[in-house]
């Protein structure tokens, strides 16, 4: 390397790797495309490495740029969170907070949370990320994650709210009098079932526990989606039972266009938790988000 890489051209190529898109990057950056652009070929010329594969319709890392990016990343966090720090002295919180979630629970968010928190901080932007996948949060420049108790990494500092929930098994009065209610989760084998596609490509297997007797279960079925929202709407739609979070097919319970089966092998969980990495400061706009959480 016969130049020292800038500040702001590392920020640059994080903010591309974070979003997988120049466009996307350069909004945030507030930069022309073109710019960014330029800049990222004089990083990789300093460093004499190609970090980023580029085609017309798509970014993605080199095992280069994916080691530079697993590296910077936190460090950049890391400044962010002391220069805010620093700056912090009781004044109103501004800036972006970014959220990792799921689907579900984004629209959850949406309904109450989101709109009081914006309400009641002027100053402050969310932006709030679905994701099916569990990320790293830290690499991948977030504030903190939403999730399930059971899927959060054991190192993250979490805050418990909405209190337990459960998965459950739903299809619509129609096809329940037509295909009729399974008793037991083995009855699911002459059933229609909405399958679930998880981010890695597996099929989601089915999970049931009743007094301590725990069942997995590959079920049968002729449409599989990689969305819970999707998968609720197929239900009500009458195409086959669906097994998602009880919060996702809430609304459809409530307008009775939605009904559960085999409640009693379908025990409560540990609920959502907002998670953030507890070794860094806690920047004033996800303490103020907690706060909503806790108070809400």
């Amino acid at each position: 390397m016969n130049e020292q890489a800038s500040l702001t051209e590392l920020r640059a190529f994080a903010a591309v790797m974070r979003h997988r898109s120049f466009r996307k990057a350069a909004d945030e950056l507030e930069l022309a495309p073109s710019s960014l652009s330029h800049m990222i070929r004089g990083l990789e010329a300093k460093m004499d490495l190609r970090l980023l594969n580029r085609t017309t319709r798509s970014v993605s890392p080199t095992e280069a740029g994916q080691n530079l990016f697993a590296r910077i990343q936190p460090l950049i966090s890391d400044l962010d969170a002391a220069l805010a720090e620093a700056t912090d002295r009781g004044e109103e919180p501004a800036g972006t907070l970014r959220i990792n979630t799921s689907e579900t629970v984004a629209r959850l968010l949406l309904e109450k949370i989101v709109p009081t928190f914006l309400a009641r901080h002027p100053r402050l932007s969310i932006d709030l990320v679905n994701d099916g996948r569990l990320v790293d949060v830290v690499a991948e420049g977030f504030d903190a994650g939403i999730r399930l108790r059971e899927s959060v990494p054991q190192d993250m500092v979490i805050v418990p709210f909405g209190g337990r929930t459960r998965f459950v098994v739903v299809g619509s009065p129609a096809y329940l009098g037509q295909a009729g209610r399974p008793r037991v989760p083995d009855d699911l084998a002459e059933q229609r079932c909405i399958r679930h596609r998880m981010p890695s490509g597996k099929m989601y297997r089915w999970e049931f526990e009743r007094r301590g007797h725990e069942i997995e279960i590959d079920v049968p079925g002729a449409i599989t989606l990689d969305s819970i929202t999707l998968m609720v709407q197929a239900a009500e739609q009458g195409l086959g039972l669906a097994y998602v979070p009880i919060e996702a097919a809430r609304d459809g319970l409530d307008k009775g266009t939605l009904e559960t089966v085999l409640n009693d092998w379908c025990p409560q969980i540990e609920g959502l938790c907002l998670y953030y990495p507890g070794r860094r400061h806690v920047p004033a706009s996800l303490r103020a988000f907690i706060a909503l959480l806790k108070e809400l």
